[in-house]
């Protein structure tokens, strides 16, 4: 009997595609991973940052100066509202549609800061509709400070409307200028959002800072190597049947 050579040309586009897909799944699963340690410390710095006692405006300045950052941090901070310059940022809360209202407030150094005072439905974004929550004299806030951006986080995120007064996204610097802040070089570096002690009226409704942040990186990095694991049996099970073809009688 004679066995005729085998003339097939081994599949080398099938292996080299292969390889190029194998290499992205192991990079986006590892990617996920190193997400996963950074969310990670992430949550625990917060968790920490939290449970601390509030300090003053000043002190939180001083720790902003030497860690860059004073995220989820508790302050405290006492001054007068600009309510004429309240801002509104699009957002929602516990299912409802509305505004987070941005507030200028000038302390008592002559300093201003930006207060997210918290939460009004969409239908009452004009201050004349809750008059009885736009606190008049000396106030004192606690809340946790939050961190300014300095651009826009996503090409996706709109445009801000200055001047319609909404706001997509916290610009700093432009919510304090159409505010009515009279110099940046007055205003503290960072937003407070305040907690949730009751204003009358309700409106606005404090405590409205996300601290749960979401943390599916396992998931994501399990699904990646996961298909990076079926990708490699498909194309195994193919180098089987290339190499051992079923032949007809």
């Amino acid at each position: 009997m004679v066995t005729k050579p085998d003339t097939r040309r081994f599949p080398w586009g099938v292996i080299v595609v292969y390889l190029i897909c194998l290499g992205i799944l192991l990079s986006l699963g590892t990617w996920q991973v190193k997400r996963l340690f950074w969310k990670e410390e992430l949550l625990a710095s917060i968790a920490e940052n939290i449970k601390a006692p509030p300090v003053s405006v000043a002190a939180l300045e001083g720790i902003l100066k030497q860690t860059g950052s004073v995220e989820y941090r508790p302050v405290t901070a006492t001054g007068t509202f600009m309510h004429e310059g309240e801002r509104h940022f699009l957002a929602t809360f516990k299912g409802e549609a509305g505004f987070y209202v941005y507030t200028p407030m000038q302390m008592e150094d002559g300093r201003f800061v930006l207060i997210n005072r918290g939460f009004v439905p969409y239908g009452r974004k004009d201050p004349q509709t809750r008059l009885e929550g736009q606190l008049d004299g000396p106030v004192t806030i606690t809340g946790l400070a939050r961190d300014r951006l300095e651009m826009k986080p996503s090409s996706f995120v709109p445009d801000n409307d200055p001047a319609k007064n909404i706001f997509y996204w916290k610009d700093w610097g432009v919510m304090a200028e159409t505010g009515g802040v009279p110099d940046l070089e007055t205003l503290v570096p960072f937003f407070i959002d305040a907690d949730d002690t009751p204003n009358p009226g309700v409106l606005p409704m404090g405590g409205v800072t996300n601290i749960e942040l979401p943390n599916k990186h396992l998931e994501y990095a399990i699904t990646w190597y996961g298909l990076a694991l079926a990708l490699t049996a498909v194309v195994g099970a193919y180098l089987w049947r290339w190499r051992y073809p079923k032949t007809t009688p």
